[in-house]
């Protein structure tokens, strides 16, 4: 595949020019990085990087491709990835594609070939900022111009985007021989508010005992009441929680009724 070229332009000014992998096209976003050696599919499927485009700060990205069991979700949230080198193998038994694949599958646009350390000292010192990822455009200014006008984070609610829309049950543990737990005698039902909501988290409950009934963040508390459970969860997820206004009655009428825990 031939090489394309990628820009990333913060609202500071910062231009970041690099190959493309993945899908084509332009993203918009806050910028943000992450410091995980491993874990780049748990990472591009967690809802809580919802509308954001995650730098990783591990220089080689891809050598393990990816494969049908680690995803967080059905689908990658995350507008896209900066990553200082794409392996150009990716190697593993449990493998079923490649990261440039995937994300091509998926719409979600990487660069590769940038200075992610230099970038992540920026976010570092001065904070999360947005930014526009494009494959398309070459226009810097107007890339500028966009990447100021990109709304700010603080009051946007990203929970009603990754919410689920019915209620499901959940009963998967962790995978042996990944992980092993006891079994208790007595197994508790909850209810899991989906606020964005991972898998590794409903697998998590339920290798300690607790059977979780996944229930949308709009639920109400005598809805979730009537369920009888003996708990609920509330999940963590993307955007700024003081905008989740609409959740805020529901914990207030399940507190003194139901333990509540997150």
């Amino acid at each position: 595949m031939a090489d394309r070229t990628a820009l990333l332009v913060l609202a500071d000014g910062t231009v970041l020019r690099g190959r493309a992998f993945g899908a084509s096209g332009e993203r918009t976003g806050e910028v943000v990085f992450n410091t995980s050696m491993t874990g780049y599919q748990e990472i591009a499927t967690d809802p809580s990087y919802a509308g954001q485009i995650v730098c990783m700060t591990y220089p080689h990205i891809g050598n393990y491709g990816v494969n049908t069991e680690d995803d967080e979700a059905p689908h990658p949230w995350i507008e896209g990835m900066v990553v200082r080198e794409l392996s150009p193998v990716a190697s593993n038994f449990r493998s079923n594609i490649d990261l440039q694949d995937w994300f091509e599958q998926h719409g979600v646009i990487g660069i590769e070939g940038v200075d992610t350390r230099k970038l992540t000292r920026r976010i570092r010192i001065d904070g999360a900022i947005n930014g526009v990822l494009t494959t398309e455009d070459a226009d810097v200014e107007s890339l500028l111009d966009r990447a100021r006008g990109i709304p700010s984070m603080d009051g946007m609610d990203l929970v009603s985007r990754v919410t689920c829309e019915t209620p499901y049950g959940w009963n998967e543990p962790w995978p042996a021989p990944w992980v092993k737990h006891e079994q208790p005698d007595k197994r508790y039902r909850i209810v899991a508010m989906d606020f964005g909501v991972k898998r590794n988290i409903l697998r998590s409950l339920v290798s300690h005992g607790l059977d979780p009934e996944v229930v949308p963040a709009g639920t109400s508390a005598d809805d979730i009441l009537a369920k009888s459970p003996d708990g609920v969860f509330l999940s963590n997820g993307p955007g700024d929680p003081a905008a989740v206004t609409y959740a805020v009655d529901t914990i207030r009428g399940l507190v003194g009724k139901v333990p509540v825990f997150g």
